[in-house]
């Protein structure tokens, strides 16, 4: 090397020398005390805040979960066998939070969002802390839309609305699972993105999950979130609350959205288990005290959302700049705020009310509970059934008698009711409801033998076609004006004198018949809302029609 190479080297090495600024951070670093099973105890982390995110030395991700005088407690999101007692740990100032946005819809992920399917990388440009207050009461607004299962016993008698919680609970291989797929391939091209969040459940019931909604086409608007039996208890822990974030994205955009958590048991068993792990005082059943809070704060956050509406120049267009003075009208009285402050303005006549694109959203969750031998007293399933707007209960002996959905309807209950309904389903399911009670109590009668008269005897037999038409075949949902149609038919007495054994086929060459010879009947409910006198009369007519010529 000449004496000019060597200069150059030095001199280039002297620039380097003078551009470098050197860059100050400050990190709280602590070491590990003890480690095991998915959980550690981190000494000098003395600013660490609950819920913050801790990385190891191995690069997995930890959660701040206890507080304590002299040490953290932190539940590890992860490869926790590679952390070891004096292993290093760094705060990140973080708190845990997951990706969201559209690029998230039609992939599985795990419980922080990453990839699970093999498409590649998730293209989304935003997260969110998995942990948020839920919306205050005065930008809620009462649930007053349907949101439509596809299944006849439940869109008529146990109607859920977009912005409910509904608790679907039962005993295991009873359906449960089974009637939130048919709800997420019900909502194909209704706008709505579903979140199906799989907690503590073998990868391969995940896969025929994941395979059903596919073959449906339901995988396009369906975000599917894992946290299966094999995970880490960390990861089962914060799955539910992660598809919630997921969730709200949509929903906070003017959107509709669904978040089915199967199941909200096996989440309990994941936070009980990481809780005494880390030494916190168990009370009934080995839970820690604050479990009821573990599932309210999670289902607190399923919101029917107000509208907003701001007043503006009559001109403007859709796109409104709100500045920093702009009024903003929200929460259950919104429009009539509004048109009251528009009445007094000078000028009103060049202004005009204008709604918000972005609001008006909602969240509606499908929580699963799984019970023992139908004890739906237990702690857990007491707890969320008091969290819930009502419950849809499976049982057994309807399940294994054929009867699927085993939906018991004396069990079940909406608290939202006739308000989440459309006006046709109203007008045919108030006497179905009525219809169904009176014949179970009266099949209950009927066993003892005794003699009936004839229209206790009618009644039983109505009954019995009314039980035939509520069974439903699974992944299998049926359009709103097919189903006014069938109860209708059913309720007014035109399968009475149809065979048991033949309900089945009856049913489906109605529905086949209304398609091809009266399709105006259906398009007038969906179009009117409502079943009007005049649709009343060609469907009477329809049906009498079908039943002479059927046999």
């Amino acid at each position: 090397m000449t004496e000019t190479q060597t200069s150059n080297i030095v001199a280039d090495l002297q620039n380097q020398i003078e551009a470098f600024t050197p860059t100050l951070m400050q990190q709280d670093v602590g070491s590990v005390l003890e480690a095991g099973d998915g959980i550690a105890l981190v000494s000098g982390l003395s600013d660490a805040r609950n819920a913050e995110l801790v990385q190891f030395a191995n690069g997995s991700l930890g959660t701040v979960f206890n507080l304590e005088k002299d040490a953290v407690g932190v539940i590890i999101m992860g490869d926790y066998e590679a952390v070891e007692e004096g292993s290093v740990v760094r705060s990140t100032g973080r708190i845990a939070a997951v990706p969201v946005g559209p690029g998230l819809v039609g992939r599985v992920v795990n419980a922080l969002g990453h990839p699970l399917d093999g498409k590649g990388p998730i293209s989304s440009v935003e997260t969110r802390p998995i942990e948020r207050i839920a919306a205050g009461v005065v930008r809620r607004k009462d649930v007053d839309r349907p949101l439509e299962t596809g299944l006849k016993s439940i869109d008529s008698m146990i109607p859920i609305g977009r912005g409910q919680r509904e608790l679907i609970i039962g005993d295991r291989q009873t359906g449960k699972t089974a009637i939130a797929i048919d709800s997420i391939i019900n909502q194909k091209g209704k706008d709505c993105i579903c979140i199906y969040v799989a907690i503590g459940q073998k990868k391969a019931a995940i896969a025929r999950a994941v395979a059903t909604l596919e073959e449906h086409g339901a995988m396009d608007h369906t975000v599917v979130v894992v946290a299966s039996a094999d995970d880490p208890a960390a990861l089962q822990y914060i799955a539910p609350y992660s598809g919630c974030a997921m969730g709200e994205y949509f929903m906070e955009r003017g959107q509709d959205a669904l978040a089915v958590y199967d199941d909200l048991s096996k989440h309990a068993w994941a936070y009980r288990q990481v809780s005494l792990l880390l030494r916190r005082p168990p009370g009934r059943e080995a839970y820690p005290g604050d479990v009821f809070y573990l599932h309210s704060r999670l289902l607190e956050r399923a919101v029917q959302l107000a509208d907003e509406f701001v007043i503006v120049d009559a001109d403007a267009g859709d796109e409104i700049d709100l500045g920093v003075d702009a009024k903003v009208y929200g929460g259950p009285l919104a429009e009539h705020d509004a048109r009251e402050a528009l009445s007094s303005m000078e000028n009103s006549d060049r202004l005009k009310i204008h709604r918000l694109p972005h609001s008006g959203g909602s969240l509606t969750a499908l929580p699963i509970i799984e019970t023992l031998l139908g004890d739906v007293s237990a702690y857990i399933p007491t707890n969320v059934i008091s969290i819930t707007d009502g419950q849809i209960y499976l049982e057994n002996d309807l399940f294994y008698a054929g009867i699927r959905p085993a939906v018991n309807v004396g069990i079940s209950v909406s608290r939202v009711g006739g308000a989440a309904q459309t006006k046709a389903m109203r007008q045919v399911a108030g006497r179905l409801r009525l219809d169904m009670a009176a014949f179970r109590e009266l099949a209950a009668f009927a066993q003892f033998g005794s003699d009936l008269d004839k229209a206790t005897q009618s009644q039983l037999e109505r009954g019995k076609r009314l039980q035939e038409i509520l069974k439903q075949a699974q992944y299998e949902p049926m359009s709103l004006p097919d189903q006014v149609m069938l109860i209708y038919a059913g309720v007014n007495g035109y399968s009475d004198d149809v065979p048991l054994s033949r309900m089945q086929e009856w049913e489906s060459a109605v529905l086949r018949s209304m398609s091809a010879s009266h399709p105006h009947i259906g398009q007038d409910i969906v179009d009117q809302g409502g079943i009007t006198t005049e649709t009343e009369a060609e469907l009477k007519t329809a049906l009498q029609t079908f039943n002479q010529a059927w046999s």
